[in-house]
């Protein structure tokens, strides 16, 4: 049994006038449910809750606050998954709601209950449809148009492929609406193959995510050993295809070098609030020993944050990478450049790292 997970982006669930594209919808889930009748285990991440009640409120065009987002939410949030439900059972494939926000990827109880929950639909032979609980999110915690939220689920599950779909064949050399010299990508070994190319955000007036946040999901997928893919969500052979195993679309091999699903998180997912500059010594110890950063390495600190929260790591205005920090911004601030018996003094219940080396990533 494989287990696939397909992201549909706002362009494939939702026309421009935020109404669902139920032909298109309801060839993906025709799709969906052979591989689930062949024993595939399928998961389905999709976008379109705010193009839904969009259109339901008679809105012109995309909110740009946060309540009036987390308010079209709520009105589109069932109606897309009615949608889901209704096109999936008619082909006798029962399917299940599932919301997740940011804090339950990121807290480590809520990601394994959000695991177990999950495996337990696949047992059940049931298609669990996911997206982002947008009425409780903030403008500082989202997925992108749910790709990272693809991928996240993805690396959770331990998928065999994770499959995005979108309105294009797949990824191009450049946007291929806009340059008609554009060439399609059929295969990506390494990232640095990309460099250099034109990938571009949303222009969709629906939708948060375009190409860009589709190949940094691609990036974590790869990264945790996971294929991904892709393709045009319109095209019901490309679909079909892709879920089969065929070529199709754009396709990511997957990373010879494993990374555990907690530094992909930090990497990709996870918001910084700050930015410490460190010394040549730190930045030597960071990336060439792997080491803890310690309080004495810091030499400036920027922005407020508290302990726990993720803060970039820079040296001579060069990023180094992206750790969590065991200290406030004040409390930095006080114990910068001081050897660990100076901070003690200062702080007797001080831990001896700024960020520990099992919270840290390069990037």
């Amino acid at each position: 049994m494989a287990v696939l997970v397909v992201k549909l982006g706002s362009s494939i669930v939702a026309d421009d006038a935020g109404e669902v594209r139920r032909d298109v919808l309801g060839s993906v889930c025709e799709r969906v449910a052979a591989r689930h009748r062949l024993g595939d285990a399928v998961v389905m991440v999709t976008s379109g809750a705010i193009a839904r009640g969009m259109r339901v409120m008679g809105l012109p065009m995309r909110p740009s606050s946060m309540d009036e987002l987390q308010a079209a939410s709520a009105v589109g949030q069932g109606k897309l998954y009615r949608a889901y439900d209704e096109l999936l059972q008619a082909h006798d494939v029962p399917s299940a709601q599932v919301l997740l926000t940011f804090f339950d990827m990121s807290a480590r109880t809520h990601y394994v209950n959000a695991r177990h929950t999950l495996q337990r639909l696949l047992a059940w032979r049931v298609v669990p449809v996911i997206n982002e609980n947008d009425t409780t999110t903030t403008d500082e915690i989202s997925f992108g148009d749910n790709d990272l939220l693809a991928a996240q689920v993805a690396i959770l599950l331990g998928a065999d492929l994770l499959v995005l779909l979108t309105d294009t064949e797949g990824l191009y050399t450049a946007d291929p609406r806009r340059d008609p010299a554009a060439e399609p990508i059929r295969e990506v070994a390494s990232f640095q193959e990309l460099e250099g190319y034109e990938i571009g955000v949303s222009t969709s007036p629906l939708g948060s995510g375009g190409m860009r946040s589709k190949v940094v999901a691609a990036e974590m997928a790869t990264a945790a050993g996971i294929p991904a893919v892709i393709t045009n969500g319109t095209d019901p052979a490309a679909v079909g295809r892709t879920l089969a195993g065929e070529p199709s679309g754009t396709r990511f091999r997957p990373q010879p070098a494993r990374v555990s699903s907690f530094k992909l998180w930090l990497k990709y997912a996870k918001p910084t609030h700050g930015r410490l500059t460190v010394d040549e010594g730190a930045e030597r110890a960071l990336r060439e020993r792997g080491t803890s950063l310690l309080p004495v390495g810091v030499i400036d600190v920027e922005g407020q944050f508290e302990a726990g929260d993720a803060v970039e790591v820079r040296a001579d205005g060069r990023p180094i990478g992206k750790g969590i920090v065991n200290y406030s911004a004040d409390e930095l601030r006080r114990i910068k450049g001081m050897k660990t018996a100076e901070v003690r003094q200062l702080l007797p219940r001080a831990t001896e790292e700024a960020v520990h080396r099992d919270y840290f990533v390069l990037d």
